[in-house]
């Protein structure tokens, strides 16, 4: 039962998710990424810390307790602040919809990245690495075959997602998940904001202009979403956590199309129908571990 709510929960993240490629793309235009991921980190956190103030009150009683959350949110925080920021300014060169397949490239690199952890990877996990990085090629390339400053940046953040994912899943026995998504948004949030102030010149009217896009990546995909994840890893795998995270990509498609007037061409098309199946299918015959 725990395991098909830990399901549920996740399958709602990726709908969060999806449409938080929207806003982020929407913000892009208006304030800097290092304002922007700053306030809604900040966000998040003021809307979790009601949340987890009295839990955490009593689990800091507990022996250990205080270092193991300080020690978790930092961490996650450091790798969520370098996938973060290496989406929001691939994103300010690229598209929604673009960006939220090419950000799926995080779930073929989950079972790479078992490798560290001294797990095996079965041969039909590679073959979808391989035809997932010929669909991103179809997705990114142009007809030249470069590839744009903006899909490069969101490759780089698959792979740091793909590390947050590994690093909540090593924490999420240990501490309350959602206590650690507030360590870490804090983190994040502050990183942010001291960036803000040395390499961008943010002012008031900007950022009260996005305030559409930051209160619905503050308070949905930050502050609901990331607790959502945390919390739904702590009952499935993360092989199939990642499946149903996968959908974000189609969701991000959804919202690009519907709400940004987006367009992807038939090449594109192609490449993101084969690195979403390349997705799925690395899930499928990934082997799976009982969590309950």
């Amino acid at each position: 039962m725990k395991s098909r709510t830990g399901l549920l929960l996740l399958l709602l993240t990726s709908l969060v998710w999806g449409f938080a490629f929207v806003s982020q793309s929407t913000a892009s235009s208006i304030i800097g990424p290092f304002t922007y991921n700053g306030i809604r980190m900040l966000l998040s956190t003021l809307v979790l810390l009601p949340i987890v103030t009295k839990s955490l009150k009593r689990n800091l009683k507990t022996p250990g307790y205080k270092k193991a959350i300080i020690k978790s949110g930092i961490i996650a925080g450091a790798v969520l602040f370098t996938a973060s920021c290496l989406q929001q300014f691939g994103i300010a060169d690229s598209t929604a919809s673009k960006a939220g397949f090419i950000t799926s490239l995080y779930i073929l690199f989950v079972p790479i990245l078992s490798i560290l952890l001294k797990k095996k990877v079965p041969f039909s996990v590679w073959i979808c690495v391989f035809t997932g990085l010929i669909g991103a090629a179809l997705l990114t390339l142009d007809s030249s075959f470069s590839i744009g400053k903006g899909d490069l940046l969101l490759f780089l953040c698959s792979i740091a997602f793909s590390l947050h994912i590994m690093t909540l899943d090593k924490f999420s026995h240990l501490i309350d998940p959602v206590e650690m998504s507030c360590i870490q948004f804090l983190f994040c949030g502050l990183t942010n904001c001291i960036l803000m102030f040395i390499f961008e010149k943010p002012s008031g009217e900007a950022i009260l202009s996005a305030w559409l896009p930051i209160i619905y990546s503050g308070v949905f995909s930050c502050g609901i979403g990331y607790t959502l994840q945390a919390v739904g890893q702590k009952y499935v795998p993360p092989t199939q956590a990642t499946l149903a995270l996968s959908l974000e990509s189609v969701w991000a498609l959804v919202g690009g199309v519907i709400l940004l007037g987006e367009r992807m061409g038939f090449r594109e098309i192609c490449g993101a129908l084969i690195l979403f199946l390349s997705v799925i299918i690395a899930q499928l015959v990934t082997p799976q571990e009982n969590r309950d």
